[in-house]
């Protein structure tokens, strides 16, 4: 499978395969992972909006499969992932498991954020309410993530969310432009904190084609975009 073209050194916190014109991918400057988290953890923000270069629709017309990009929004740092499996459980709704080259990953239930691995911090699971059949997340309700604190620990965080519909809107994602509905979770600790994450939905299609979602309190704020179907 032919990855997305190499887009420059903003996207090495998560790693993507690389094609530089013949066939077949490679791992694009996986040596730069390790330094990366470090920045991360030094807070040494970058900003990826300076340093990433264009990407267009005939570009992306020469990728096979589905990729998104995700934005971490704390460190400003961006990379392209591809979608490695789907899968349904006893749970309504389907996860898709996206992936880099680095084995980073994140799990999505109908475009909501259940799981993330190999960014330190990690969602290990999550219990959310989402629209099945449909996409997104559905209704109002208690939404539980369980988070990595250690090597061997994690920590239940429950979350009351109330859902709002702020209506129809048009978003343009690289050159094509979308009819979706907003969707906006505002959620609440009980410890105190808030959290509102926002979605926009293509009900017709199934797809979430942007979302802003939080993860965690490591990781903070991703944002989300789907790229290829």
């Amino acid at each position: 499978m032919r990855a997305i073209r190499a887009l420059a050194g903003a996207a090495l916190v998560l790693g993507l395969a690389a094609c530089s014109g013949g066939k077949g991918s490679q791992p694009l400057y996986p040596q730069f992972l390790a330094a990366a988290r470090d920045s991360i953890a030094q807070n040494q923000v970058r900003k990826a909006n300076a340093q990433r270069p264009p990407l267009t629709r005939a570009a992306l017309n020469t990728v096979e499969g589905a990729y998104i990009e995700v934005t971490l929004e704390r460190s400003g740092i961006f990379a392209y992932l591809s979608r490695s499996a789907t899968r349904r459980d006893e749970t309504p709704g389907q996860v898709e498991q996206w992936r880099t080259e680095d084995n980073v990953t994140l799990s999505l239930r109908n475009g909501v954020l259940i799981a993330t691995r190999g960014l330190g911090g990690d969602i290990i699971s999550s219990a959310v309410n989402v629209a099945d059949p449909g996409t997104g997340p559905s209704g109002s309700g208690q939404k539980l993530h369980f988070i990595r604190t250690g090597d061997l620990a994690e920590r239940a965080l429950a979350l009351a969310c109330d859902l709002r519909d702020l209506g129809t809107e048009t978003i343009e994602i690289v050159e094509l432009r979308y009819r979706v509905r907003h969707l906006q979770e505002d959620c609440t600790a009980a410890e105190g904190g808030r959290v509102v994450n926002d979605y926009w939905v293509d009900s017709q299609k199934g797809i979430v084609w942007k979302s802003r979602q939080w993860a965690g309190p490591h990781i903070g704020y991703m944002r989300l975009r789907r790229l290829t179907e």
